[in-house]
């Protein structure tokens, strides 16, 4: 029996923030396959297999490290839709941001994020957060299996 092993799924505009977060996830010795999206809209075209992911299949990602401010679709409505999807509402969700906003905090939570990570401002310490999560999320965190 083939194991399936989730994708992590990097839902980031910043090409600088994404390319350290990759880095990070690499390092921390994650089977898993990195799957790095620049906004809101491709994120979920990759998560009902459509658009430029047609054929792709249905994916459940181990976790999805989100952005909030994103252009074409910001991270909260792509939460929102996630929460609102029976096949999706399982899947965890990390809002990785640079908002230190409460409204932005709050409403996180209130639409059920599973953890909400500022981004750290030093290099060092968002690398060390990114490599902690994917450790987390995609080794340590277990989800029920679907039938």
């Amino acid at each position: 029996m083939t194991r399936y092993i989730r994708p992590i799924l990097l839902v980031e505009d910043s090409l600088a923030d994404a390319e350290l977060a990759m880095d990070a996830l690499k390092d921390a010795n994650l089977i898993n396959p990195i799957v790095h999206l620049e906004d809101g809209v491709d994120c979920l075209d990759y998560l009902y297999s459509r658009g430029a992911f047609a054929g792709q299949g249905i994916v459940e990602p181990a976790v999805v490290l989100l952005d909030i401010k994103m252009p074409r679709m910001n991270g909260l409505d792509v939460l929102t839709q996630m929460r609102s999807d029976e096949r999706l509402r399982q899947v965890p969700v990390v809002i990785l941001s640079s908002s230190r906003e409460e409204s932005d905090l709050a409403r996180s939570w209130d639409l059920g994020v599973n953890a909400y990570v500022i981004k750290p401002v030093d290099v060092d310490q968002f690398f060390d957060a990114v490599r902690t999560l994917g450790q987390f999320w995609a080794v340590l965190n277990q989800r029920p299996d679907k039938d």
